[in-house]
């Protein structure tokens, strides 16, 4: 299992006190395959970019309309944290529904 996300997120921070025995993956230092990220912008659609970053609020309006998979490549912050590869399935954010995917409370 892989957990991609920055290491300064408190989401990403819970995730990974839960999920021990995950492989972390710093989106920042490390970046996101670019096949990883067809597949999350085919599997979320727009929900994988976090409009509500910081990242985001920096970006004018013409970059703004620039496709999804263009941005996460050059701003890979501007990804919805966590992505966990888990054999094979993807899962966004550490919400209810990932905990229960997972199996962990």
């Amino acid at each position: 299992m892989r957990l991609y996300g920055l290491k300064n997120c408190d989401t990403c921070r819970k995730a990974l006190k839960t999920l021990p025995e995950v492989e972390f993956i710093d989106v920042r230092a490390q970046g996101v395959p670019e096949s990883l990220l067809t597949q999350a912008l085919i599997t979320f659609g727009e929900a994988l970019l976090n409009t509500r970053s910081t990242t985001w609020r920096g970006l004018d309006a013409e970059q703004r309309s620039r496709p999804p998979l263009e941005l996460l490549r050059d701003h890979p912050t501007l990804m919805k944290r966590p992505l966990i590869e888990n054999d094979g399935a993807l899962l966004l954010g550490w919400t209810a529904e990932t905990k229960a995917s997972l199996g962990v409370a």
